[in-house]
């Protein structure tokens, strides 16, 4: 049996400096923002609109990157059903972990490649922040 993922969700990347990041994306580049991440009142990310539900995620870190640590923290595959993605995935070994509504609203799980690279596995509902636009509260 086939997987079925439909396209590239999302890639999640790190910045020193949340609001340049933002600036250069939407005001440089011209990408939309999409929504916020907030957590205890403060801005810790947000989401920038690449396609239709294709995004770059963007979250606040404390220090620029050294001895090869690397921006990007995952990359996020959509797929058409969750619940059969994880059962495939399991029954060839892949460990997955468990299925969880994630504070976007969007069905999560996660596996991590050969290399060490967490993948996440997206399945979206009709209430998503990528669909709705509301900034996600963390607290």
């Amino acid at each position: 049996m086939k997987i079925m993922f439909k396209r590239l969700a999302h890639v999640c990347i790190g910045a020193v400096d949340l609001d340049a990041a933002e600036s250069f994306y939407v005001e440089d580049l011209g990408f939309e923002k999409a929504f916020e991440f907030i957590h205890a009142g403060r801005r810790i990310g947000f989401y920038i609109k690449l396609g239709e539900t294709t995004f770059l995620e963007v979250f606040a870190i404390s220090d620029a990157p050294n001895n090869g640590d690397a921006l990007i923290k995952h990359f996020c595959l959509e797929v058409e059903d969750l619940d059969a993605v994880i059962s495939r995935l399991s029954n060839r070994g892949v460990e997955v972990s468990a299925k969880k509504m994630g504070a976007d609203n969007a069905w999560q799980a996660w596996i991590t490649d050969p290399s060490g690279v967490r993948i996440e596995l997206m399945q979206y509902s009709d209430t998503s922040t990528q669909f709705t636009g509301r900034s996600v509260i963390l607290d």
